[in-house]
């Protein structure tokens, strides 16, 4: 057996090990040749007669060096510290705040590839917070959240609230639009880590505007704001969260709506737009609360 080939199946046998894995399924001729910790040491660490499965439980199992996991990007940010000294108003706090994202290196892959950082956009004492997951090409290019064609359905959904983009504020989990490997188009999901790294400047925006309520676009901004979740959008939205205080109400990605002309899941944003609107003491008229209904027969 390869040496080398035989060193790569001992690190991925240690990497299971190290996730809580008890069984890995391996070629016959593979297990039978993998250095494993002799039977005595352990009664778990044994290959089985077949040589199909393997069941570590020992540090010993998989012998051979396993390669550092590469290291999180670390996101130290403090409110306090960054803001100190700063006075005046939310807009001036904001402000600073835009500089230290502007200059922001957390991620050197999205700080390379990025053509700005998307920051976010609307009114300081808003009462009402969108929050999305990442900033894709057209918002990467004019440095403002959701002005693709998601950007216009969402506008069209804040119009229906009877408000303006001017009167509530915008934002995404990620503040670099994810980069992309060469010669491909189209946007990907942050990952974990990325998410992880740059959720501290969305948190420092929500303590700075104090919004009253934030709707979460889609189960990628869930995900940012609350960590992986054990359940699907689907069954997120409709209700409520919390995020340092704030009431946060999941809905699905306007991006979602362009694919898929509902008139039901129209519906169930409506809904939940519907629940921010009660949760926000805004008026609503029996038209509002019509909307995307069936018409009685």
């Amino acid at each position: 057996m390869n040496a080398e080939l035989r060193q790569h199946a001992a690190r991925y046998v240690e990497l299971l090990q190290r996730h809580g894995k008890k069984d890995a399924w391996l070629p016959a001729g593979l297990a039978r040749r993998l250095p494993v910790a002799s039977p005595s040491s352990s009664p778990s660490t044994r290959a089985s007669s077949t040589g199909r499965e393997i069941r570590p439980a020992s540090p010993t199992l998989a012998r051979g060096p396993v390669p550092p996991s590469p290291a999180k990007p670390k996101n130290d940010f403090d409110l306090n510290s960054i803001l100190k000294g700063v006075q005046g108003s939310k807009a001036d706090k904001l402000s600073a705040l835009r500089e230290k994202t502007a200059a922001c290196k957390i991620c050197p892959h999205l700080a390379k590839s990025r053509t700005q950082v998307v920051f976010g956009i609307g009114n300081p004492e808003a009462k009402l917070m969108f929050v999305g997951e990442a900033p894709g090409a057209e918002e990467d290019k004019k440095g403002e959240p959701f002005v693709g064609l998601a950007g216009k359905l969402l506008t069209k959904m804040i119009t229906a609230m009877e408000l303006t983009r001017e009167q509530v504020y915008i934002a995404n989990v990620l503040k670099c639009r994810p980069d992309m490997p060469a010669n491909t188009s189209g946007n990907r999901k942050p990952t974990r880590t990325e998410m992880d790294a740059c959720l501290p400047y969305l948190r420092a925006q929500v303590a700075i505007i104090a919004p009253t309520v934030i709707v979460a676009l889609g189960s990628t901004a869930v995900e940012g704001l609350f960590g992986p979740q054990k359940t699907t959008i689907s069954r997120l939205r409709g209700t409520w969260m919390e995020l340092d205080g704030v009431p946060v109400r999941p809905t699905f990605h306007p991006s979602y709506l362009l694919h898929n002309q509902d008139l039901a899941l129209k519906r169930l944003v409506w809904t939940d737009l519907l629940a921010a609107m009660e949760k926000l003491s805004l008026p609503i008229s029996e038209k509002q609360r019509g909307y995307f209904l069936k018409p009685a027969a």
